[in-house]
């Protein structure tokens, strides 16, 4: 295993804490844009981990960040397409509380 100063259990723990803080904003928010910024939030996450575990695991190979590359252009589509979204539900509801947007138009 090659030696790089910080041990792996800190980007476990990290990326642990990144995770729940994503899921309970998730869960518990009402407006549009935090929940987005919590999804964004448990995909950086998961891109820590893919970065540590490469790093620990295989230091000569760079799959975990090819991968991690892959899920942050997945997830910058993903935010065009939410922010579209939130903005169409601004223009019709006036709000873009969860709660408040309960009917679709066809």
């Amino acid at each position: 295993m090659l030696n790089t100063g910080i041990p792996l259990q800190f980007f476990i723990i990290l990326a642990t804490i990144m995770f729940f803080i994503g899921v309970y904003g998730f869960l518990t928010r009402r407006n549009l844009i935090t929940i987005l910024m919590s999804v964004e939030l448990i995909l950086n996450s998961v891109n820590i981990n893919f970065v540590a575990f490469n790093r620990y695991l295989y230091p000569d190979n760079l799959q975990g960040h090819f991968f991690t590359l892959f899920v942050i252009a997945v997830a910058a589509a993903e935010s065009a397409v939410a922010i579209a979204i939130i903005i169409n539900i601004y223009r019709r509801f006036t709000t873009i509380n969860v709660e408040d947007v309960d009917e679709m138009k066809y």
